[in-house]
């Protein structure tokens, strides 16, 4: 066996442990811990960037791969945003032999609060470029007044 095809064997043998492990990890019946890319048992974590832009909150989600129109949902309810999306396996590509097989398909979500005071009407998305972009206006807080004194009546 030369050197080349021991590294191969090796990387096979990691590779598989590395799937073994993941399984393992899906199958705890509990948040996963330390960010490391997962939502729920059985679901991928849609990773996002999130940030201010004047007085909009702009999310923007890594969601390559997938058809907009049909293979992701956007729902808000009770100031809550979520998005959820399958990436789809191209059924082509099943016996190609793969070496190694990374990429994940299945099921994506992320659930991210919103700031107080959104009208869930204005939100828009858009999505380009792999690139899901989730615009949310925020309303400006109204100006606070000093406190206005009672008297109390004895």
């Amino acid at each position: 066996m030369t050197r080349r095809d021991r590294g191969a064997e090796l990387s096979r043998r990691f590779t598989a442990m590395d799937g073994m492990f993941d399984e393992w990890l899906r199958s705890l019946p509990m948040r996963r811990p330390f960010g490391l890319g997962w939502d729920w048992p059985g679901e991928d974590l849609i990773r996002v960037d999130e940030f201010r832009d004047g007085e909009t909150e702009v999310i923007r989600a890594e969601l390559p791969g997938v058809d907009p129109a049909q293979d992701v949902q956007l729902t808000v309810a009770d100031g809550v945003l979520r998005i959820k999306a399958e990436r789809r396996i191209d059924e082509s590509s099943e016996d190609k032999g793969y070496v190694r097989h990374e990429m994940r398909y299945g099921s994506l979500t992320r659930t991210l609060p919103l700031p107080d005071g959104v009208q869930e009407s204005d939100i828009s998305a858009t999505y380009r470029d792999g690139i899901l972009e989730i615009r949310v206006p925020v309303a400006v807080p109204a100006e606070r007044s000093e406190p206005t004194r009672i008297e109390i009546a004895t």
